[in-house]
Parts: structure tokens; C-alpha cells; sequence
């Protein structure tokens, strides 16, 4: 019963893939706000549940939808929705020291959609080699923009070495989740 209602939901967003799309853009959007809320504060850049959840809508949505999300996202914060870490929002933040790696969200989206859409999700060790990446490319954008706000001897301190271990930790973790479901609902 359970299995016939998801294959006749999967058929039915098949036939309306616009709204589908939107419906996808809109779930990840608001659970990568949802779990910025989840947060350590700490100068100048908080460890936040974010990546966590950019991880898993990269993989679970595709490249266009994560990326969609990603920018609904950002678009929401800029225009003051409370999305951001610790509900904060503003265009200021986006040009402050975290927004690097705000504005990182959305090449490391476009990554990970990319290789979900070509199948990484089949092997566990794959999409956490693809997570970790993703996670580079989101510290490079981060720690190019925090050196303008802190000393260049303090970027790698204030900017990478607390988040190295919380990164791999998110890195398998959404691995972990994503890759059951996506198993699930290909077999539909």
C-alpha cells in the first residue's frame, strides 16, 4: 500500500515537473534555514548545521534544484529574512566575514547535484569523497572572504581548523541519509 502511494506520488510529480521543481526548490531552501538555526556561536564564523543540510539537498535534489534552493535561500536572508545563522539576515551579512561561505553555497550545490545526477549516490565511499569536496569548495569561498575581515595569520585558525572535524562528521552523515533514500525511491 505504502510503496503503491509513493510510485503513484513519483508519477504524479513526473507530470507536473514545474511545480515539482518549485516544491523541491522550496523544501531545500527552508531546510537549509531550518538547520542554520542549529548553531554554536563562535568568532567570527558560527559552526552551524547548514553544510549538513546544503549536503544533503545537493545529493537528494540534482544539480538545478539544489542550486535553485541555494539561491532562494541566500535570496531570502538578503531581503531580511531571519534564514541565516542565529536568524540573522541582511544583505550585510553576505559581505561580512561568514558570507563567503554563504555565497560558497552555491558552487558547492551545483557540485554536488552534478554528481548525484551522474550517480555517485550509488556508492557510499563516492558521495563522501563528492561531499568532501563540495566542503573544499565551501571553505575556499569562506576563507577567501574572512581574510579581508581577520589577520592573515589567524584565517586557517578562525576560518578551517574547528570546522575540519564537524566537516567530515556532516560529510558521511549525509551520505548516511541521502543514499538509503535515494536506493528507496529509484527502485519506484
Amino acid at each position: 500500500m505504502f510503496t503503491a502511494q509513493l510510485t503513484q506520488t513519483k508519477r504524479w510529480l513526473e507530470a507536473n515537473r514545474a511545480f515539482a521543481f518549485i516544491l523541491k526548490t522550496v523544501i531545500g531552501a527552508n531546510l537549509i534555514a531550518i538547520f542554520a538555526q542549529i548553531s554554536v556561536p563562535m568568532y567570527p564564523v558560527p559552526i552551524t548545521g547548514q553544510t549538513l543540510a546544503l549536503t544533503v539537498v545537493g545529493f537528494a535534489l540534482g544539480r538545478k534544484a539544489a542550486v535553485s534552493a541555494v539561491l532562494l535561500y541566500l535570496f531570502e536572508g538578503a531581503i531580511g529574512l531571519p534564514v541565516f545563522a542565529n536568524a540573522s539576515s541582511g544583505f550585510q551579512v553576505l559581505l561580512g566575514p561568514s558570507g563567503g561561505y554563504l555565497i560558497g553555497f552555491v558552487p558547492t550545490a551545483y557540485v554536488l547535484g552534478y554528481f548525484s545526477d551522474k550517480g555517485v549516490l550509488n556508492s557510499f565511499w563516492k558521495s563522501v569523497a563528492v561531499a568532501l569536496l563540495a566542503t573544499v569548495i565551501t571553505f575556499v569561498f569562506g576563507l577567501a572572504q574572512l581574510s579581508l575581515f581577520v589577520p592573515a595569520d589567524k584565517v586557517l585558525a578562525f576560518g578551517l581548523y574547528p570546522f575540519i572535524i564537524g566537516g567530515v562528521i556532516k560529510a558521511v552523515l549525509a551520505s548516511l541519509l541521502v543514499i538509503p533514500s535515494y536506493k528507496f525511491f529509484s527502485k519506484l
